[in-house]
């Protein structure tokens, strides 16, 4: 029964949270084929890879010293943070990689990093709650450790691995090889470092000023973090929106798509709004394609405007501009 509460406990959270994630973006949808395929990334290769090498690096680093505060020291602030923030990298690196063309945004390596990391954290949330909450204190303890690990630090792993998905989308978006090379580098030292912190903070916090203050101190440091990566986040949403009404205008001159789809393709409630009366019309399926394709057919351009012909961009456009003149008649406003 433990088991099974402390799961769902860690899992469910997780989930609701990629969710969230999912919606923040709110123009161009990544593959939810995609999106599974990290959180699993996450939950299973990073966290079973992390718990192994982990353990491994403790063990040698006890044998060594025979001191189990400096294995404890060694373990929480250097090998977790480079084990772990590599291999939750690894998910948004191999989407760069093999499915570069759905890499449009630093929105995007934000929602890829994000939810790879939340599957991480939902094995990660059900180890602890089962481990130091279920089997030190029964129910009360797993109520606690559960509180803990999904509110009071529930967003720790996604803004960690948030600056790989940032690092990366900057090389995506950039002509200057040094850039191309550099960012994804600093992205993932800005990772390791902020996880770093964390973990040596919350250990020695407690020692320096106290358990209940240094809780609460390391508790203040990482929401104001996260606060300003939401901030960041809603700076990419309205830059998304930007580009909307930047590149969608030819269309509406060459008559591909009208100035009502036009002005609901770059506001999210409208197109919301459109996508939802579409279900009463039967026309869902191209509404949803319709209004995907024009967030794409902006990044697109974007794209071509920062880096050039980069894998035929230009015949990407045409396509997506021939779809759209197809789809049109069909999408009502």
């Amino acid at each position: 029964m433990g088991v099974i509460i402390s799961l769902f406990l860690g899992v469910i959270p997780a989930f609701v949270y990629a969710t969230f994630v999912y919606w923040l973006d709110r123009y161009e949808k990544e593959p939810v084929i995609l999106l599974g395929g990290v959180f699993i990334w996450g939950a299973v290769v990073a966290a079973g890879g992390a718990f192994i090498i982990n353990t491994l690096f403790g063990i040698s680093v006890f044998l060594v010293t025979g001191d189990e505060a400096a294995t404890d020291f060694a373990t929480a602030s250097i090998s977790a943070p480079l084990v772990e923030e590599t291999l939750k990298g690894l998910a948004v690196l191999s989407v760069f990689l093999a499915f570069r063309r759905e890499f449009d945004s630093i929105l995007d390596g934000i929602v890829y990093a994000g939810i790879a990391a939340l599957g991480f954290a939902a094995t990660e949330n059900s180890y602890y709650i089962f481990s130091y909450g279920y089997q030190e204190s029964g129910v009360e303890g797993v109520l606690i450790l559960a509180c803990i690990r999904n509110i009071i630090v529930g967003w720790q792993h996604p803004f960690y691995t948030a600056f790989i998905g940032i690092g990366l989308a900057v090389a995506r978006l950039n002509r200057n090889m040094l850039v191309k090379l550099a960012a994804p580098v600093a992205g993932w030292t800005l990772a390791v470092l902020t996880h770093s912190f964390h973990n040596t903070f919350a250990g020695m916090a407690g020692d320096l000023i106290g358990d209940v203050e240094g809780f609460f101190l390391g508790s203040m440091i990482d929401w104001t973090g996260w606060f300003f990566m939401f901030v960041l986040i809603l700076v990419a949403i309205f830059r998304e929106q930007h580009y909307l009404k930047t590149y969608l205008r030819e269309e509406v001159t060459q008559n591909i798509i009208t100035k009502q789809q036009y002005d609901t393709a770059c506001s999210a409630f409208l197109m919301s709004l459109a996508r939802m009366n579409s279900l009463f019309s039967g026309q869902y399926g191209n509404t949803h394609k319709f209004y995907h394709l024009c967030a794409e057919l902006a990044h697109k351009k974007r794209q071509r405007d920062a880096v050039g012909e980069e894998r035929g961009n230009s015949v990407l456009i045409r396509k997506i501009q021939s779809e759209l003149a197809q789809l049109s008649p069909h999408v009502r406003v």
